[in-house]
């Protein structure tokens, strides 16, 4: 581990070598000056993680090298030392940008906790830089994963709005990742340092959306006990998320649209006037024309967030991505449980790609997900993928196990099929009837019962 560059500059002598070796810790390098040139010096090059300087020096004084190192390194924490201490000093060193002011002469315990939380505060400021790095690669489009040509227009427009503050309308299927759009579009904006707020609109009433939107007064209405920061506030410089737009009430509706126009709200309650200084994502799996002529939803307020618009395709459209997915789920979930699932099987990705996704790229998550918790081996196969999907979805006729063109059909027996198939994933899970039963979607006792009823001699249940 790096050791903390600690600059101390004080032209007293006695003073600075006492403060260094005070100091003098095998986690520290410590450098001592006696003018703010030769500590400017030291510090130019970025690699200094505190500053510790006189106030009063000849030549530039300690004030003029705080200025200095603000210019060279805003990060960097600046601890102010003086035997003349005023209010008025401390006051403009603060203001100045100093991180601490202590007075001449101080004990070591003094200056040891003052060195320390200084430090501190330096980590905690570069831990945060690089979570905030990490989060814009996370949602960067470079990340989205697909490569059909109807995504690499939405990644294009990603790009391309993101660096704006226009309002963006995310249209798409549940399940195709729109939120995912949503935060790609806030990490890589101005505003990425500033909060995204998020809000259902789908999953509150009325009124408990619009004292979450807005905010409340204590005493407003029944149960307002207290008074609450409403989302818009807690969105303030940031970028609040409307998803499920298309289910907020109409008369919430107005009073939104009135936002958007106006930047201004004031909470439930109140007669105080909100600025709002916030950029609108909203997202919708409804088609809003159709709100619109059904009288649900307010011409003008689809006018105010549709200024820009992103639609999203369903994975039935994209299937050309499905390799893609499956191989980065496999990844992301190996990671998260610890599983060493190495691919998916040439049958199994052919029932993923003849599947119609009712439930879009969410649905296929969960399906690998199953898959890799539930399954033994390091492939995942057919019967942990079929046991997963949706009633609501369809799989063609001949999905499973190749195509049935140009062979002869025989009918059989309904139940002569289950129990082929029973026994099949029986096998698959090395007799597990746990695994088995979860995999089939069946109970434990269901399954007990199928095989006391077959009485399949030349299997041991």
């Amino acid at each position: 581990m790096p050791k903390e560059k600690i600059v101390v500059v004080d032209d007293d002598e006695f003073m600075r070598e006492g403060l260094l070796e005070t100091l003098e810790r095998p986690e520290f390098s410590l450098f001592g000056f006696d003018n703010a040139t030769d500590g400017i010096d030291a510090i130019s090059d970025g690699s200094a993680t505190l500053l510790i300087t006189d106030m009063r020096m000849p030549g530039m004084s300690g004030m003029e090298l705080l200025e200095q190192a603000r210019r060279l390194d805003p990060k960097l924490p600046v601890v102010m030392m003086t035997a003349f201490a005023t209010i008025e000093t401390a006051v403009t060193a603060m203001k100045t940008g100093a991180f601490d002011y202590i007075m001449k002469p101080f004990d070591a315990n003094q200056i040891e906790m003052v060195v320390e939380k200084a430090l501190r505060h330096r980590r905690l400021l570069a831990e945060n830089e690089y979570l905030k790095g990490e989060l814009a690669r996370k949602f960067s489009v470079n990340d989205f994963v697909g490569g059909a040509s109807c995504m690499k227009s939405v990644f294009e427009q990603i790009r391309q709005v993101a660096p704006s503050g226009a309002t963006v309308f995310i249209r798409g299927e549940s399940g195709t990742g729109k939120e995912l759009v949503a935060r790609s579009i806030h990490a890589q904006s101005p505003r990425r340092e500033r909060p995204m707020i998020r809000v259902n609109c789908a999953a509150l009433s009325a009124g408990v959306l619009e004292s979450e939107l807005f905010g409340h007064e204590k005493g407003a209405f029944t149960g307002a006990d207290k008074r609450r920061i409403g989302r818009f506030e807690m969105a303030e410089g940031g970028t609040l998320f409307l998803d499920e737009v298309s289910e907020m009430d109409l008369a919430l509706q107005g009073k939104l649209l009135r936002v958007l126009q106006e930047k201004e709200f004031e909470r439930v309650g109140s007669s105080e006037t909100i600025s709002a200084d916030v950029r609108i994502l909203a997202s919708s799996n409804r088609d809003l024309e159709d709100a619109i002529s059904e009288g649900t939803f307010r011409q003008d307020l689809f006018y105010r967030l549709n200024v820009v618009s992103v639609d999203l395709p369903p994975l039935r459209e994209r299937k050309d991505d499905i390799p893609d997915l499956v191989k980065h789920f496999i990844e992301k979930y190996n990671r998260e449980e610890g599983t060493h699932v190495r691919a998916i099987t040439d049958d199994a990705l052919g029932v993923l790609r003849t599947y119609d996704w009712p439930g879009n790229v969410r649905e296929l998550e969960n399906i690998i997900e199953r898959a890799i918790v539930l399954g033994t081996g390091e492939l995942i196969d057919v019967p942990q993928i079929t046991s997963g999907l949706s009633r609501g979805g369809k799989v063609p006729a001949g999905a499973v196990g190749g195509s049935s063109s140009g062979q002869s059909f025989e009918p059989v027996p309904l139940e002569t099929v289950e129990r082929d198939h029973i026994m099949k994933t029986l096998d698959y899970f090395n007799h597990h009837r746990q695994n088995t039963a979860l995999a089939l979607g069946i109970s434990e006792r269901s399954l007990r019962d199928r095989l006391k009823r077959w009485s399949a001699d030349d299997l041991t249940p």
